[in-house]
């Protein structure tokens, strides 16, 4: 009976557990009198939300590929090289549509090739793209000179641009545009096949080989969607700083691995929710955010970022138990 309560407990946890989080850290900045009056304004989580869209967006294809137990470390590296890639053409004056465009594909392509080797050769993700993470940095900083990439005024600096600053609304298009993803792949991960099938290969590989599902084919697919994702993050990195530069997103794979955990996901596979990432992606955001509110050194935001990556993962070791029969 015990070990039911603390399975059902357990459930519970990883269904309400990102909401509780998101208001104990709200909660704890807001209770510092100095930082509240600052914190708590709409131009403050205009800001927030703004910040989160990167990070939300890599989680959109992070959660697919740890559903489908995997990871990619390359991420940060990609969402760099893709930044790099939508400047340079921007700055050879290439249509903007063409840019949206060649820029998501860039994203495309690593995650193309990481699930390629991973699926084709079947090797561990973990290896695989940790590799990938140096390619594509070099390739990014090769592509750039080894310096950042400046463009001439974009229509795509508008995707990100803070209008009103004072205010909360209008929010910049891709906050809704992340909002948008989050619903589509919700609805794929969960009233699809392709969702289904993502699940069963997560939570038991040999199995869903077993029943007949082509599980090669849909590692190499989840890693190249994920990718896509991606470069839409670069895109909106590129809008965010409007200039191409190889060495950000340096550490960003981590932040976006912490989101998907928090929000509920398995690093062993099989479990996860976007809703629950979204949410996770905020908290990251928002403590990020209050400490640089609350005026902590860069280095402290990092030792916090260090203690709830690790706490997410032992979060995700216990909702992960099963009841002794």
């Amino acid at each position: 009976m015990t070990s039911q309560r603390q399975f059902s407990f357990a459930r519970a946890l990883n269904v309400f557990g990102p909401y509780l989080g998101l208001l104990f850290v709200l909660g704890v900045f807001c209770a510092n009198n100095e930082v509240r009056p600052y914190f708590l304004t709409g131009a403050n989580f205009k800001i927030i939300f703004t910040q989160t869209v990167i990070v939300a967006i890599c989680a959109l294809g992070m959660t697919m590929i740890i559903v489908g137990g995997g990871i990619d470390l390359s991420l940060g590296s990609a969402v760099a090289l893709t930044g790099v890639v939508g400047a340079t053409l921007i700055s050879k004056g290439v249509s903007p549509v063409w840019v949206v465009l060649l820029t998501i594909l860039s994203g495309g392509l690593v995650g193309a090739v990481n699930g390629a080797v991973i699926a084709g050769f079947r090797m561990m993700p973990f290896i695989v793209t940790l590799g990938m993470m140096g390619v594509a940095r070099g390739a990014a900083k090769w592509l750039a000179g080894n310096q950042t990439v400046n463009y001439p005024e974009s229509s795509l600096n508008r995707i990100m641009a803070l209008e009103s600053p004072e205010k909360m609304f209008p929010l910049p298009w891709g906050v809704w545009l992340a909002v948008g993803l989050a619903v589509i792949v919700a609805v794929v991960l969960n009233r699809s096949v392709f969702g289904r099938y993502l699940f069963a290969i997560g939570a038991n590989e040999t199995a869903a080989s077993y029943s007949g599902i082509r599980v090669q084919k849909h590692k190499a697919v989840t890693y190249a969607l994920a990718g896509l994702f991606f470069g839409v993050a670069g895109l909106m990195q590129l809008s965010r700083l409007t200039q191409g530069d190889p060495s950000i997103a340096a550490g960003l794979e981590l932040d976006v691995i912490a989101a998907v955990v928090i929000g509920g996901a398995s690093l062993s596979g099989g479990s996860g929710s976007i809703a629950g990432s979204m949410i996770g992606a905020l908290i990251m955001s928002v403590l990020r955010n209050g400490s640089s509110q609350s005026g902590w050194p860069n280095y402290m935001q990092e030792i916090i970022i260090g203690i709830v990556i690790v706490a997410a993962v032992g979060l995700d070791k216990f909702r992960q138990r099963k009841p002794r029969s």
